[in-house]
């Protein structure tokens, strides 16, 4: 497509053409001269990926058990995740006026060491650990610890907080070239990561992002093969479609993903911004799937009345 395509009624009826063909059971994929001419190796491997999904989606589907924890190997080799605990934590005054909010308590142990502990049931024990908000008492906690039997690696946003998608592009050295896992400190689930990753890998995306069908102010956008469209938030209003298609159907975020490292070379954000900013700028080009999980304990520890919940939920 060239700029003329820009221009409204060419751009219409390039919808409809569009809409015709899908009808059809093919798939459209548009890319710009730009893109062709100035980053065709990304076109290609865009195409490539896409191509592998819907031929992944046309074989016969085996049920297969969630892989077991296999110690430092993690589960079927994702060894290694991130765990976010940079955040402000200003929802959980008066706690975060003096502590950051990865060591508020929970039955006797930090939001931080439950969800370390929750990756090394699955064979993860390589984390990397952002932090801002009161960085000295999490690095204490922990060297104090021993890192809770895991070998943690802190990524030191001391000087500006970067937000998820900053804070994953400031450790990206430290990641390495391997799959990997995201996680929030301050969300406790009971999430069978195990099934997930085995998802992950049969499907081969880009990105997988776990999500339910709660009730929520903000939704991601899916098609029916479970492929991010877009983003919508039901209390304004506001919708930022990255693929354009009938019928998306809108799922919750739980913020737990799984990348692909080459995401890290993908993003093209620099300093301060969100994971969602990156899920929609790398959809249109990159397949990005949910991993639907309705049904598991699934926490936002948000706020300090959210306490006594996750104590009934995660003794």
């Amino acid at each position: 497509d060239g700029s003329i395509h820009l221009e409204k009624e060419i751009k219409t009826n390039d919808e409809e053409r569009q809409r015709s063909i899908e009808v059809e059971g093919l798939m459209v994929m548009r890319f710009t001269n730009d893109q062709v001419l100035n980053s065709l190796e990304k076109v290609i491997t865009s195409i490539e990926e896409t191509i592998q999904f819907q031929m992944k989606e046309t074989k016969e589907v085996t049920t297969q058990p969630s892989p077991s924890p296999l110690g430092a190997g993690g589960v079927s080799g994702v060894a290694q995740a991130m765990i976010f605990a940079a955040g402000l934590g200003t929802r959980f005054k008066p706690w975060t006026d003096s502590h950051p909010k990865a060591l508020a308590m929970i039955n006797g142990k930090s939001l931080l060491q439950r969800n370390i502990e929750y990756l090394q049931q699955y064979g993860i024990k390589e984390v990397v650990v952002n932090v801002h908000h009161f960085a000295d008492q999490i690095i204490s906690a922990i060297n104090e610890n021993k890192g809770w039997g895991s070998h943690v690696t802190i990524s030191d946003e001391s000087d500006v907080v970067l937000e998820t998608g900053g804070g994953l592009m400031k450790a990206k050295d430290l990641l390495g070239n391997k799959t990997f896992v995201s996680v929030n400190s301050d969300i406790l689930t009971d999430l069978d990561l195990g099934k997930m990753i085995a998802y992950h890998q049969q499907h081969r995306p880009l990105i997988t992002i776990a999500t339910t069908s709660r009730t929520t102010s903000r939704y991601f956008l899916f098609d029916e093969k479970d492929r991010l469209c877009g983003w919508r938030n039901a209390s304004t209003g506001e919708e930022k479609i990255s693929i354009r298609k009938p019928g998306l159907k809108e799922k919750a975020y739980s913020t737990v993903a799984i990348f692909e490292p080459q995401v890290l070379d993908l993003i093209p954000y620099t300093g301060k911004f969100s994971l969602v900013d990156v899920y929609l700028a790398l959809a249109p080009d990159h397949v990005i799937l949910s991993y639907d999980h309705t049904g598991d304990k699934l926490l936002d520890v948000g706020k300090p009345e959210s306490v006594p919940l996750a104590e009934q939920l995660f003794p």
